[in-house]
């Protein structure tokens, strides 16, 4: 009898052992392919708990849920010759998970190895701007290439491809910095030009309403004269018509002078220079010539103080005359003064 027991306990203990080999739980994101002695059973296992058997079968779990694959780095040339490194990331998943496990051994290293040449391939065939500006085609492009070798032979669906960044060169930086100024700059004074096109057309239509109303040149003028007072300042402009400038002018020019008080200017007429006239240039000063010498003037010899002479003062004159009196004596001094200073001079070199 205790034999019998024994037995039994080693039965049950290992059909224990046999159902938990058997029993396999898949989650609900993923698909349980089962291999028979290495060949493959038609059926997939769906989510819960799967039996199978202990002994030959062998079960392979396979993800269905969207993987992210980034894509290193990869340098490549543009169509138009332009150095640069792009990278990006993919987005895929196991749609047939048969396929991704017998045609293809570590489908995640081979989709990795495809984004990366693909990525190469559709940037040598588009140029710069298209890459900087329209990402949607390159994407779209990078998914369409992607596809055909995954989709059908490996079970694999590419979902998104996403280019995140394009590292270009210093000086291309740089070159394109300058056209981006460059551009701005272009836009800027176009803009400018439209403005001052239409504010001239708007000047144009106020001078001419202006010009056929005088009321709206007068109460233009007051208007400025408001605006400049309301500033507060010390100073007051006012604006001078042009109007009265040309008629005080014209009124100017008839009379050729001044009229009422107001000065004008007249215009001088210089006389023409012919152009034939020459102005001589300055002599070379001559050598100076030694003056000659003058002899000295004769002093005349004093007059005799031992004649006599009358108490009335009357002598000789200069010219022989008899002078008498004192008043005549000074009126021939006066009369010979003149030509006394002349003959004292010096003569002229």
């Amino acid at each position: 009898m205790g034999v019998l027991i024994t037995v039994l306990a080693v039965f049950a203990v290992a059909g224990l052992v046999l159902l938990a080999l058997s029993v396999r739980n898949v989650q609900q994101y993923e698909k349980g392919v089962v291999f028979r002695f290495g060949r493959l059973l038609p059926d997939i296992r769906g989510p819960g708990l799967r039996v199978i058997r202990p002994i030959g079968d062998r079960m392979r779990k396979v993800s269905v849920q969207t993987e992210v694959l980034g894509i290193p780095p990869q340098g490549s040339i543009t169509a138009d010759n332009v150095t640069l490194t792009v990278d990006a990331v993919v987005y895929f998943k196991v749609i047939d998970p048969v396929k991704a496990l017998v045609n293809v051994r570590d489908y995640p290293a081979a989709v990795s190895q495809i984004a990366q040449t693909s990525l190469r391939s559709v940037i040598g065939r588009a140029d710069l701007d298209t890459l900087l500006s329209d990402r949607d085609h390159i994407n779209a492009e990078l998914k369409k290439v992607m596809d055909a070798p995954t989709e059908e032979p490996w079970g694999l669906r590419i979902e998104r491809v996403e280019i995140k960044d394009i590292a270009l060169p210093e000086s291309m930086m740089r070159s394109m910095s300058k056209q981006a100024e460059a551009e701005r700059e272009r836009r800027a004074r176009v803009i400018a030009a439209d403005g001052e096109f239409e504010a001239s057309q708007r000047l144009s239509d106020a001078a001419a309403t202006m010009a056929d109303t005088p009321g709206a040149l007068q109460l233009r003028l007051l208007q400025t004269v408001v605006d400049v007072s309301a500033e507060k300042n010390s100073t007051l402009v006012m604006p001078f018509p042009v109007e009265m400038l040309r008629f005080f002018e014209h009124q100017s020019r008839e009379a050729d002078g001044a009229t009422d008080g107001w000065i004008t200017h007249r215009k001088i007429r210089r006389p023409a220079v012919s152009a034939a006239v020459k102005i001589p240039e300055p002599a070379a000063p001559e050598p100076a010539v030694p003056e000659p010498l003058v002899p000295a003037p004769a002093v005349p010899a004093p007059a005799d103080v031992s004649a006599p002479r009358s108490l009335s003062g009357e002598r000789v004159g200069s010219g022989g005359k008899r002078v008498g009196g004192r008043a005549e004596v000074a009126q021939e001094r006066r009369d010979n003064w003149p030509a006394q200073t002349d003959a004292e001079e010096p003569p002229n070199g």
